[in-house]
């Protein structure tokens, strides 16, 4: 027997920060896909030591985890993933430029926050109007 539950201001609040997070990822995976391109981005990925053919499984990471956070399906299995993508990016990119994104070459403030969001969704769960809810244990 299922029980409904009516949603709590909590539950709304997961919404918010989980659609806002999805959106964000999406947007972000275009701009490797569209701007920069599969094969700049696998160029980029390679220029910082890495092997340019992990740029695809990231992308792949953020566009399907990025969808999955907009409709709550298993998104919040895939922020602790999708936080440990951004963790990489401060550790090869941004974290040399310091604190502050406005520095040269971007600092990580932004990133660490947008995984402090991450973990938040992961806690929390997906919140309202999630294809496939969970509740919080």
């Amino acid at each position: 027997m299922t029980t409904i539950t009516a949603n709590t201001k909590a539950d709304y609040a997961a919404f918010l920060l989980r659609v806002t997070m999805g959106i964000f990822f999406l947007i972000h995976a275009g701009l490797k896909i569209f701007v920069f391109t599969p094969a700049g981005t696998a160029g980029f990925f390679a220029s910082l030591g890495v092997p340019g053919f992990l740029a695809y499984p990231v992308m792949l990471l953020e566009v399907v985890g990025g969808l999955a956070l907009v409709l709550g399906y298993y998104g919040r299995w895939l922020a602790i993933p999708l936080a440990l993508d951004l963790l990489g990016a401060i550790v090869l990119v941004h974290g040399p430029a310091g604190f502050f994104f406005t520095n040269p070459k971007g600092g990580w403030e932004y990133l660490a926050l947008w995984i402090v969001g991450l973990v938040a969704v992961y806690l929390l769960g997906d919140g309202a109007f999630a294809l496939k809810r969970e509740h919080r244990k």
